[in-house]
């Protein structure tokens, strides 16, 4: 399991070359990646191929969405939606702590029709989005969504050979994942000190790309100190999730992060990279060695995805308090991955 540096700011990588046909470019490029998310967990990506027209494109769709009236939000409010897409209002979303988050956000994904295998099936967090009546916002919002999961594609190239395995090894397992694509919106507070924009946290999937439009990010280190991440143009912010940690055995690090002290009105749009719902991930031998820490015991990706879900979104858990859900076997409490996580002693250690 590596350690994580008490770093004060975040690497930057230029992943230009994942692009190559040159394998050697490629891999030059995966062992900025490898080190970055082995000492660090979070990084700036540059050199990537996501068009500035296209995301100025999701930021104006975005504004004109959390514009309109209250009422007209909250008629695709998440609880309407059989797998979890739609409008989440202020406080509606509550991390550990207990405290309710500032901010409002619209959960959004990959369309999938009614009759897909996976929809019929029941498998939770895939179906259809809940879609406002704005013109031009799909078209937008799916544009971008499509161009920075495929920056996630080469990522996951990259990090498959930081770790030594195929270049294409993690790619069989991301066919019909539940990749989330949030629009976030924290409301303009001139007043704000100490204000909880959203509680610290560790990102469930595999790793998340990030376009902020102001300061307010902070990340722990590995002294457990919160490090500011200011904004750098033309870069996403890339982090590890839980499943990239469990998959590496703690060689990558999910490192948890909070947005703290939002004056200015900001807007988010974390796309945060899953892998297929019924994944069992597990630490790879070939990675972690033969005895890998108690800590990683093998897990259902998107159990573990849906879990967390239902114990930090307010209409699920009053859905699970009634007996109308029932949580994954094996669910792991909030804060289960991250520096907090590594300081407790593993359950079964």
């Amino acid at each position: 399991m590596a350690q994580q540096a008490a770093f004060t700011e975040l690497p930057v990588v230029d992943v230009s070359g994942l692009y190559s046909s040159d394998p050697a470019n490629r891999e030059k490029v995966a062992e900025k990646l490898g080190r970055a998310a082995g000492e660090v967990g979070f990084f700036y990506v540059t050199g990537h191929p996501v068009d500035r027209r296209r995301r100025e494109a999701l930021l104006s769709a975005t504004r004109s969405f959390f514009a309109l009236p209250e009422e007209a939000k909250m008629a695709i409010h998440i609880g309407r939606s059989g797998n979890h897409r739609g409008y989440v209002p202020e406080g509606e979303e509550v991390m550990v702590g207990g405290k309710r988050d500032r901010k409002e956000a619209l959960d959004l994904g990959r369309e999938v029709a009614p009759d897909h295998p996976d929809v019929v099936a029941g498998t939770p967090m895939i179906g259809p989005n809940q879609w406002p009546e704005l013109p031009g916002f799909r078209e937008a919002v799916e544009g971008y969504y499509d161009d920075v999961f495929d920056l996630g594609r080469h990522l996951l190239k990259g990090f498959a050979l930081a770790l030594g395995v195929e270049e294409t090894f993690f790619d069989g397992f991301v066919t019909n994942p539940p990749s989330q694509l949030r629009l976030i919106h924290y409301p303009f507070d001139p007043s704000a000190e100490d204000v909880q924009g959203i509680g610290a946290h560790t990102d469930y999937e595999c790793f998340t790309l990030l376009l902020p439009t102001a300061p307010g990010l902070e990340v722990m280190n590995g002294d457990g100190e919160w490090i500011d991440v200011p904004l750098l143009d033309d870069a996403f912010v890339v982090n590890i999730g839980d499943m990239m940690e469990v998959w590496t055995g703690g060689r990558f690090v999910a490192t948890s992060h909070r947005v703290r002290k939002v004056k200015e009105e900001r807007y988010s749009f974390p796309l945060f990279f899953a892998c297929d719902y019924h994944t069992e991930v597990a630490p790879l031998p070939e990675v972690a060695g033969p005895a890998p820490s108690p800590r990683y015991t093998p897990i259902r990706a998107g159990d573990h995805l849906y879990a967390q879900t239902i114990q930090s979104f307010t209409y699920l858990r009053q859905r699970l308090e009634r007996g109308e859900l029932v949580l994954p076997e094996g669910s792991k409490a909030l804060s289960s991955f991250g520096q907090s996580a590594r300081r407790k002693p593993a359950a079964n250690a």
